[in-house]
């Protein structure tokens, strides 16, 4: 078996990470007892590009009880847990692809290793599996019969490429599902973005402004973890209907450069480019703190960054001070990426539990249905959304009511007024 990772002895230590994700993942657990038994994804490949985490290898146990072939390659270069690539390997025979801290050509030779499996489906975070196959990889186009997408970030790029004719088999976007979004985007990054850039700096978030770049779920998530720590959250959108919730929501609203001028740390949460500019650097403090959470480091524009630079210096693990030339230093935290993930471990298992539930049932619906599905976006069937919240209740303890068939005649009809 080939396979790229930092240190195989690692393994005993990812064998009890694992052990501790898994305790908080019941849902996932469920489907894997079912998947034991039925095998319905026997001998299909997949190729995996996510973050190679604790919450990850309870995913790729789960769809190997299945009786998939899975590889796994990481979506980000700086959020791979070592120790859970060196148990994958070790102790459950999967091909890991993945090393923290890895540079940009090797993050791409580790994609090509994935690839180079012969995926029947692709499962993503952030669209680089997919882009590289039609970019540079399209012999594997008339292999491949679907994949899967994690993030807001890799939707839109899939959608994009949907619009533009030219993706080349269909897609779930699992990051549309309700018990993905709601729960992940919203619970987990908030409290992962907050974990992450207290791991790194080690500051005190009461009586900081905070400045939340988007107020999508993600950015909903931040907001309201950074206010319950005491800070003064600022909020900066280009959608006026999200600037009014946020406003609605009791949090200052402005442009990002009225909002440069005032913060104290920046986290970026769009999943687009240049959120944060040279312009607003030359606007900002001493000792601003800037990080992202959005996916790709693309948000803060760090060549212009370097550009008003005259040096650069890790001051802690994840913190590099950039010296302006008038003086000033700015903190760039975990190199512009993912610092949830650079800095932390990313979200807690229990929202994964249903976001990697999702993936794993809509792999199998895939299977199930892809000769009748066209060449695009696909949302998660609402059967399946609806089960995973039903489970994770279920999981939890908790009993909802159901609706008689009186009140279900009611919703139906027209007649019946006041």
């Amino acid at each position: 078996m080939e396979y790229h990772i930092k240190d195989i002895s690692l393994a005993e230590k990812g064998m009890l990470r694992i052990e501790w994700a898994e305790r908080h993942m019941p849902v996932l657990l469920m489907i894997r007892e079912r998947f034991s038994k039925d095998k319905p994804l026997k001998g299909i490949k997949i190729s995996c590009c996510l973050h190679v985490t604790s919450e990850t290898a309870a995913l790729v146990k789960t769809l190997k009880e299945g009786g998939a072939d899975v590889v796994l390659t990481a979506s980000n270069p700086l959020s791979t847990q070592d120790d859970v690539a060196a148990s994958l390997v070790k102790d459950f025979g999967v091909p890991v692809f993945a090393i923290k801290g890895e540079d940009n050509q090797t993050y791409y030779s580790h994609i090509n290793r994935a690839l180079d499996h012969n995926p029947v489906i692709t499962m993503d975070d952030g669209a680089d599996l997919v882009s590289e196959i039609h970019l540079r990889r399209k012999e594997l186009l008339g292999k491949v019969i679907g994949g899967t997408e994690e993030t807001t970030t890799g939707v839109i790029r899939l959608t994009s490429m949907a619009k533009n004719g030219v993706l080349g088999y269909p897609i779930i976007a699992v990051n549309n599902a309700q018990t993905k979004h709601l729960f992940d985007n919203r619970y987990g990054t908030g409290q992962s973005t907050i974990d992450g850039i207290l791991r790194a700096t080690n500051i005190l978030l009461a009586g900081k402004k905070v400045v939340v770049a988007g107020y999508g779920m993600c950015g909903k998530g931040v907001s309201m973890r950074a206010r319950g720590m005491g800070a003064n959250v600022i909020i900066t959108e280009i959608d006026p209907i999200k600037a009014l919730e946020a406003v609605m929501d009791g949090f200052l609203v402005m442009k990002m450069e009225e909002a440069a001028k005032i913060g104290d740390v920046f986290v970026t949460v769009t999943g687009d480019k240049d959120v944060i500019t040279k312009d607003h650097f030359q606007l900002m403090k001493d000792g601003a703190i800037v990080c992202n959470s959005g996916h790709f480091n693309v948000e803060i524009d760090i060549p212009s960054l370097e550009s008003l630079s005259v040096s650069k210096r890790r001051i802690r693990d994840f913190v590099e001070e950039y010296k302006l030339k008038d003086g000033r230093s700015i903190f760039l935290l975990g190199e512009g990426r993912l610092i949830n993930l650079a800095s932390a471990e990313g979200h807690p298992a229990t929202v994964m539990d249903m976001s990697f539930a999702n993936q794993a049932l809509s792999v199998e619906y895939l299977l199930k249905n892809s000769s009748s599905l066209s060449k695009i976006v696909y949302d998660v069937p609402h059967s399946i959304d609806s089960e995973v919240a039903r489970l994770k209740l279920q999981a939890m303890g908790i009993s909802i009511d159901t609706l008689t068939e009186e009140q279900i005649s009611y919703l139906r009809g027209w007649e019946e007024g006041t």
